[in-house]
């Protein structure tokens, strides 16, 4: 579908859209003057990761069809929890950790967005400025009203914990409410017309313009993007180590940039025209690369999206890294190390001291598998002990992907 605005038009053509309120009204609008979108992210860990991604990519795509992005920090809606595709109550975050997290999300958004005082500029607003501020009593009165406890039953973030007869607290019952909230205020304060997310705030997104509507018979928007899925069938944004962290501090930048470059060749397209900014026909000619050929596409793909969200420098050296592991068998530089100490270390210790395996028991079972090697050589005895001369370094492989340094 073609639409009026280069807003819809970008969001379409790259495969962000999932759902929109209006889109007739939401197209017109964008087509005529800058519209204000925000999305909002709680600051629930000291780095956002790549599931996070997707939504910092939807405030990219709405900076550059000339329209204005704002970050919202839930610092307020942080210490109360989404219920959004949880099994479980969220653990309560301290002031302290809240302010330590959003410090360390920050870096990402700078990175990708443009932070200026023109129209256009990126804005980075805190939620918890206005929500630590509410009063109960005005909350429940002002608020509370618009909300029915039948319809609230209904939203899939609470009916899900419901049917499987999993807890839900009263706090977390309250988050689309602080959330609806949020969209009330930033319509009043910043003439906010848009709210972006996942396809799993769609429930929340239709409560804040509802409320925006009925409070002060404001129209705003709402979009969301699809859940993100591999060609496997699992959820974007996880690894069998875990989630694929955008800070350095939690994951190097080779494991970030080697993420990319094992996507499974049905995804490579896709996942191109997401993360991105590269043409949509140079994006069609490297999906359509056969056999051997896709890797060459892996490796732009890993390059741009390491080279967005880490810098250019960490791109350079994860791919040197990768070239000299793989192609020319040696130890790149970029590799994670680890060192043995005077009196070594055992062959399980090393696999779990890299994050190689989550315990010695599945160190044990690589081991019996023959995955593991030392300088090329298959080490299966789970005694085995690494001992190294001073300055020495060996490198240590777990199958064909995961490479470390060890050190004395």
């Amino acid at each position: 579908m073609t639409y009026q605005s280069d807003l819809l038009n970008l969001l379409s053509e790259r495969g962000h859209l999932h759902q929109i309120t209006d889109a007739g009204a939401l197209d017109a609008l964008a087509a005529k003057q800058v519209v204000t979108g925000y999305v909002g992210f709680d600051p629930t860990a000291p780095s956002l990761h790549i599931g996070n991604l997707a939504s910092i990519m939807l405030l990219k795509r709405l900076q550059d069809a000339g329209h204005r992005p704002i970050v919202i920090m839930g610092g307020g809606t942080a210490k109360v929890g989404d219920p959004s595709g949880k099994d479980a109550t969220r653990t309560m975050l301290t002031e302290e950790k809240l302010a330590s997290n959003i410090a360390g999300i920050k870096g990402s958004f700078e990175r990708i967005l443009r932070f200026d005082d023109s129209p256009t500029g990126a804005l980075l607003i805190n939620n918890d400025d206005w929500l630590s501020k509410l009063g109960y009593i005005e909350l429940l009165r002002d608020v509370g009203q618009h909300f029915t406890i039948n319809r609230m039953l209904t939203f899939d973030s609470v009916k899900t914990r419901l049917d499987r007869e999993q807890p839900l607290t009263f706090l977390e019952f309250n988050y689309m409410i602080m959330q609806a909230y949020d969209y009330l205020v930033l319509a009043r304060e910043y003439d906010c017309r848009l709210q972006l997310g996942g396809s799993d705030q769609w429930g929340n997104i239709v409560n804040g313009i509802e409320l925006a509507r009925r409070i002060d018979g404001k129209e705003v928007y709402g979009f969301t993007a699809p859940l993100i899925t591999r060609a496997d069938g699992a959820k974007m944004g996880k690894s069998v180590d875990g989630a694929i962290w955008l800070n350095e501090s939690e994951l190097p930048a080779y494991d970030f940039w080697q993420y990319w470059r094992n996507t499974d060749d049905r995804d490579v397209g896709k996942f191109l025209k997401l993360f991105t900014d590269l043409p949509l026909d140079e994006i069609a000619r490297l999906e359509a690369l056969q056999g051997a050929e896709i890797n060459a596409a892996k490796e732009v793909l890993a390059n741009e999206v390491t080279r967005m969200v880490r810098g250019d420098d960490a791109a350079q050296a994860a791919q040197a890294t990768a070239r000299d592991t793989f192609a020319g068998g040696g130890a790149g530089e970029d590799l994670p190390t680890l060192n043995v100490g005077e009196e070594g270390m055992r062959i399980g210790a090393v696999l779990t001291g890299l994050g190689f395996t989550a315990s010695g028991g599945e160190a044990k079972r690589k081991l019996a598998e023959g995955a593991v090697k030392l300088d090329g050589e298959t080490v299966s005895d789970p005694g085995y002990v690494v001992c190294l001369e001073p300055d020495a370094q060996v490198k240590v492989s777990l199958g064909k992907k995961k490479h470390g340094i060890l050190l004395r």
